[in-house]
């Protein structure tokens, strides 16, 4: 075995040793992150249910009035209550403590977890680049090396918004939980030894086409884990405004979060900042597709699930300009949308033979 042979078996040893480590340390935050939920459970967190099942709340203050009677007595009037309410459909809600509940020590707990998820992105961003190292190309020639570069990028989009101070720590922990089961996905069935590119990938369109693809997918993510929680605290506001008594677990829970309208607004402006980046993605494989088959178009399965994937996504942006389809439904349309995402990446990597389909998977 000649010496840079060596080198590169070394580097690619070296990135999974990287990667394994990187999902060490993700375990751990995922235990502080479930220590910063467990501690604020126990704070007291329930100003949103107050403000919205105590009808005082939402009535004006009794004021005593008093007048004299033709004999010359007092007597004492209330004046009427005045009750105001929001225009149909909408609640004014404010979000709510986050994940640590208020409490000192929740937070420090939360602090802890973001502090372990940035160190192990850092890990498990130098075991992508030493990947790349080892193989001398750019590391998305597998479904292995998509998903770890696609994990890393979904953390370092969530640590991006929080270092741009949004309100998005109580992404943290289905965030960890993902990527551990994406890496233990790859690591279990989907790893693939290190190799040379196929002529067709050999291009610098895969920078361009590829990268793209991959941040697209991590920023779709974020936005469904918002679209999904924002269909559970939108339930529970329902309940709460029409007396309902929710269970002790989404009390605990559901109230912590941001309200609906802040969930929705949150996943809504991802998945419609990142809607061209997408189009543009297709565009690109399409140009790619020419240089490498002679055709722009094949209705391959690849190229037409990321048709309906582009589909669904606007979809979604025309329900929310739509009368009688914003809110619920129009949430349902963005995770029907990221499931084939899902499908496009895992269903016809696995299950349909595809022109996409390189090193068995």
């Amino acid at each position: 075995m000649s010496l840079a042979a060596e080198t590169n078996e070394s580097l690619a040893q070296l990135s999974d040793l990287l990667i394994y480590s990187s999902m060490a340390v993700y375990t751990l935050a995922f235990f502080a992150h479930i220590a910063e939920w467990v501690l604020g459970s126990r704070s007291k967190v329930g100003r949103t249910a107050a403000a919205l099942t105590n009808p005082a709340a939402s009535a004006a203050p009794a004021v005593t009035v008093q007048v004299k009677t033709a004999g010359g007595a007092t007597a004492v009037l209330d004046k009427p209550k005045v009750v105001t309410r929001s225009g149909a459909g909408v609640r004014d809600v404010p979000d709510g403590p986050g994940a640590a509940g208020g409490t000192v020590k929740g937070d420090l707990y939360g602090r802890i977890a973001v502090s372990l998820t940035v160190l192990a992105f850092l890990i498990e961003a130098a075991g992508v680049v030493t990947r790349a190292l080892s193989v001398q190309r750019a590391p998305w020639g597998n479904m292995y090396e998509f998903s770890t570069t696609f994990s890393t990028v979904a953390v370092g989009a969530y640590l991006g918004f929080l270092f741009a101070k949004k309100n998005v720590r109580w992404l943290g922990l289905p965030l960890v939980t993902t990527v551990l089961l994406d890496l233990g996905v790859a690591t279990t069935w989907l790893k693939t030894p290190s190799d040379q590119l196929v002529p067709a990938l050999d291009s610098y369109w895969l920078w361009i086409h590829v990268s793209t693809a991959i941040f697209c997918g991590a920023v779709f993510y974020l936005g469904a884990v918002a679209t999904l929680l924002y269909l559970f605290r939108d339930s529970y506001e329902n309940k709460l405004a029409t007396g309902g008594n929710p269970g002790a677990f989404a009390r605990s829970v559901l109230e912590r979060l941001p309200s609906a309208a802040s969930l929705d607004k949150f996943s809504y402006r991802v998945n419609a900042a990142i809607f061209p980046l997408w189009t543009f993605t297709i565009i690109a494989g399409a140009i790619w597709a020419g240089d490498a088959w002679g055709r722009y178009w094949g209705w391959d399965a690849k190229e037409v699930w990321s048709f309906i994937t582009w589909v669904g996504y606007a979809a979604y942006l025309h329900a929310r300009a739509t009368a009688g389809w914003k809110g619920r439904k129009a949430a349902y349309i963005a995770l029907i949308a990221f499931g084939c995402f899902l499908f496009n990446y895992y269903g016809v990597n696995i299950f349909v033979s595809s022109k996409h389909s390189y090193a068995g998977v």
